[in-house]
């Protein structure tokens, strides 16, 4: 796991900053796979109390949850997800240039989605849920949180790079949890992110969750979906990292961008997908986070990497 900045680091430490949950990883480092009975059996804890340490090391990603057929019915099984943490303190910002925009998760241009589904305002619903008709209704740029089963959005990201400058990084920050009929705390869905139109790789959403109310919700939001989990999608030089993890070998490069191309994001849960268990996304105003779809395009100016260039020829 590769964390390049130490606030993307923070529901790492906090995950960490526990003994029980230190112990949890130990054990599963000793025995490389341990289902959820056998965790709460060596640590004589209830199967409740555990599960709330499995959700908090599950989450920041440093664990993962597999479903097996087992004698006794189903099973949930816990592995590492990586063996290695490496936070790069010193990672090197000084001649970076940067924008950030924060768009409303209402504000897509496009859109095929299938029900359930929905979208809410802070004041109110949007239309009839379970009704794609309203994902066009003009009001739609109001949404906070949006909801369906399969399908996409598609959001266009402002370009506001000028002809000399060349970008370095694109981070993507957002809420996202799956969308079960009412809630499900386990329900995986396989979310699919692209850029331009090209597959950047997906991630597992583990459920729909709904059992402890989201901090910034609505007073009038009914027992739904409450909150999502907090996701860092970084296209590099190198590669494509979701929460410091590599995604996928797509790099910048592939997507050969500069100050005249389009810049968009696509979420979506396609055909395809195994675990096709639908997505909610979270803006302001709804979730555990008051944020919408938050991006930060980093860039350099091109006179200063011809200056780098020379100066290590140079050398």
């Amino acid at each position: 796991m590769q964390i390049l900045d130490l606030k993307s680091a923070i529901p790492v430490f906090k995950a960490l900053n526990s003994d029980i949950r230190v112990e949890i990883l130990e054990l599963i480092l000793k025995r490389n796979d341990l289902n959820i009975n056998d965790i709460a059996k060596a640590l004589n804890l209830s199967n409740a109390a555990l599960t709330m340490h499995i959700k908090k090391l599950e989450e920041c990603g440093l664990i993962n949850i597999v479903v097996n057929n087992g004698k006794h019915g189903m099973q949930k099984n816990c592995c590492l997800s990586d063996d290695k943490i490496l936070i790069e303190l010193s990672h090197d910002m000084q001649n970076d240039h940067s924008y950030e925009i924060d768009l409303n998760v209402g504000y897509y241009s496009n859109y095929q989605v299938f029900p359930t589904c929905g979208l809410a305002s802070s004041k109110s619903l949007i239309g009839e849920v379970d009704d794609p008709r309203f994902f066009a209704d003009p009001t739609r740029i109001e949404a906070d949180i949006i909801w369906f089963t399969k399908g996409f959005v598609e959001y266009r990201i402002p370009n506001y790079l000028k002809p000399m400058q060349k970008i370095k990084e694109i981070q993507i920050s957002l809420e996202l949890a799956s969308e079960a009929p009412g809630y499900c705390e386990y329900w995986p869905s396989d979310i699919y992110l692209y850029f331009n139109n090209i597959e950047l790789g997906y991630w597992i959403s583990p459920g729909d969750f709904g059992e402890k109310r989201g901090i910034y919700n609505p007073y009038w939001w009914p027992k739904w979906n409450q909150h999502g989990v907090l996701k860092l999608l970084s296209i590099t030089e190198y590669a494509t990292f979701i929460d410091g993890r590599k995604l996928s070998n797509i790099k910048l490069s592939d997507l050969d961008l500069d100050y005249k191309s389009d810049f968009t994001l696509k979420l979506a849960v396609p055909d395809k997908a195994r675990n096709i268990g639908g997505l909610t996304i979270y803006g302001n105003n709804f979730g555990n986070y008051n944020q919408g779809i938050k991006t930060r395009v980093l860039y350099e100016n091109q006179e200063n990497l011809a200056n780098r260039e020379i100066e290590s020829c140079t050398k």
